[in-house]
């Protein structure tokens, strides 16, 4: 089975409400590749059409509360295995905005950024300003990775840049955002305050290598 037919079939279970279905068909994938393969390749693409899916309310509520569960049933698996890992970069500050509580994106960018190595510092869903300020600062993270799916709590990332400003901590501290909405409205990065975003989960490690290395040009030890 090639990837569009594995994307597909995910895509049926979903919507028929098969949960087993969709598991057991994530399973065999990751036998047949690999854990990073699963949530790129099937997981990744199948979420976003979901995503599109939500937005345009052309699904069911019970179909985008199961893709979640059958994404978080992927993810804790992955997470076992990526254990492994040596973290040896960052670290980075992780988050859903203030007021956002769709964690999805974020736990796959925590996956993906594990994965290559990064260490998180992840706060969860519905994160203020300071908070994520505060502990960019305790844990010297250069970086502050923040997720928002809809355009109303994509605003409050604003709040972020301005906190970040207020304490003269632009340079040192990077901004790092993404979700759904920066997709489909690209310009948000700036009008937000972004430093960088990605189009998806697997272009993480890059851009956080990008943004770190940006800061440690001034970086005060």
């Amino acid at each position: 089975m090639d990837s569009e037919h594995a994307k597909n079939h995910l895509l049926e279970f979903i919507l028929s409400g098969d949960r087993n279905g969709a598991n057991a068909l994530l399973d065999e994938w990751t036998g047949q590749h690999s854990h990073r393969s699963t949530i790129s390749d099937v997981l990744e693409p199948v979420l976003t059409e979901i995503g599109r899916r939500w937005v345009s309310e052309s699904i069911s509520l019970a179909a985008g509360y199961l893709a979640g569960k059958i994404a978080e049933d992927t993810l804790m698996k992955a997470h076992a295995h990526e254990e492994s890992v040596p973290l040896t970069r960052g670290p980075v500050v992780l988050g859903n905005v203030e007021d956002d509580y769709h964690s999805l994106g974020r736990k796959l960018v925590g996956i993906f950024l594990r994965t290559s190595g990064w260490r998180i510092i992840d706060l969860g869903n519905d994160v203020p300003a300071e908070t994520f300020v505060d502990e960019a600062v305790k844990h010297d993270a250069r970086v502050i990775a923040v997720s928002a799916m809809m355009f109303t709590t994509a605003r409050n990332i604003l709040k972020i840049r301005e906190e970040i400003d207020r304490r003269g901590l632009r340079d040192r501290i990077r901004l790092a955002v993404g979700g759904a909405v920066f997709k489909i409205r690209p310009e948000l990065v700036e009008e937000v305050g972004g430093d960088g975003t990605t189009a998806s989960a697997l272009g993480a490690p890059e851009l956080m290598d990008k943004l770190w290395r940006a800061a440690d040009d001034h970086h005060i030890p």
